[in-house]
């Protein structure tokens, strides 16, 4: 997280002794409240600045959405002793959906570090969450060159630049672009793959693909051109389907009546990364929404 600023740290080792327990406990804490604790010791948490909450909430959307994802959160806090109390950025694992501290490490945890990252904080950090079990911890860098750090035990840490992708297997089904964990098209990209997964698509080029079928098919009944049109108003609905964007009923009739293949290819594009089904549908010919042909 960014701009992590210690209130009260353990003492560092003194003549190989162990650093004395704080007085606080993770029962101390309330939810919402701004501190962590490492071995007793309150750790304050601030806000994330503009760049880290936009790349928090679109690298927090890629992960959340992956097919084989159980539970993602953002700042979930776990506490695997009374006296440590940690929350990354980003957790994924198998959590329940119930208030309180969950009692076990995420086996994926995503940090965001930028402008004012206390890096001595982030070290004991990522120190605490591999020992408490989590297997994969990706830190990803805002300033200076974009890049991730690769976290796991027993190895070293392995930097991943913008064009590699990174993997949990056994947590995430795809591998996730760098560029996915912050920036905002990629990760629509990303996203938009991990939503058609949940509906039984591998990609868009398998909607289009089954739209095109379909169309073929409504085609030897009602003509060439209107086989096309039927495929391609159903690969618009499936795809506002998969992003879970909600359709009126006289969008839909909108859709299912546009009569111009030219339309209804703009529409299908728009629809990959429109917010709203209102965008993805904003542009329109003389001869969209008219009544189909029986």
């Amino acid at each position: 997280m960014v701009a992590k600023m210690p209130t009260l740290l353990a003492p560092g080792r003194d003549g190989g002794r162990p650093p004395t327990p704080g007085p606080y406990r993770a029962d101390h804490i309330r939810s919402g409240e701004p501190y962590e604790l490492s071995n007793g010791h309150r750790i304050l948490s601030m806000g994330t600045g503009r760049r880290g909450s936009l790349a928090n909430l679109v690298g927090g959307e890629v992960l959340e959405t992956d097919p084989a994802v159980k539970a993602a959160g953002v700042d979930l806090g776990f506490s695997r002793d009374r006296h440590h109390l940690r929350a990354p950025d980003v957790s994924v694992g198998d959590f329940a959906n119930e208030p309180g501290w969950d009692p076990k490490a995420p086996p994926l945890a995503v940090e965001y570090a930028d402008t004012g990252q206390d890096e001595a904080e982030l070290g004991k950090k990522i120190a605490e969450l591999l020992d408490a079990g989590t297997k994969h911890i990706w830190v990803v860098r805002l300033t200076g060159p974009r890049r991730v750090e690769v976290h796991e035990p027993g190895r070293k840490v392995r930097l991943c630049k913008p064009g590699d992708t990174l993997v949990a297997p056994g947590i995430l089904k795809n591998p996730v672009p760098v560029l996915a964990l912050y920036d905002r098209d990629a990760a629509h990209e990303a996203t938009l793959t991990n939503l058609l997964q949940r509906r039984g698509y591998e990609s868009l080029d398998a909607v289009r693909v089954e739209a095109e079928l379909k169309g073929k098919r409504e085609g030897q009944r009602e003509g060439k051109l209107e086989g096309k049109l039927e495929g391609q108003r159903d690969a618009v609905l499936a795809v506002l389907a998969a992003r879970g964007l909600a359709v009126s009923g006289a969008q839909r009739a909108r859709i299912l009546g546009a009569e111009d293949a030219g339309v209804l290819g703009l529409w299908l594009a728009q629809a990959v990364t429109a917010e709203t089904t209102e965008a993805a549908l904003a542009q329109k010919s003389s001869r969209a929404g008219k009544p189909r042909r029986r």
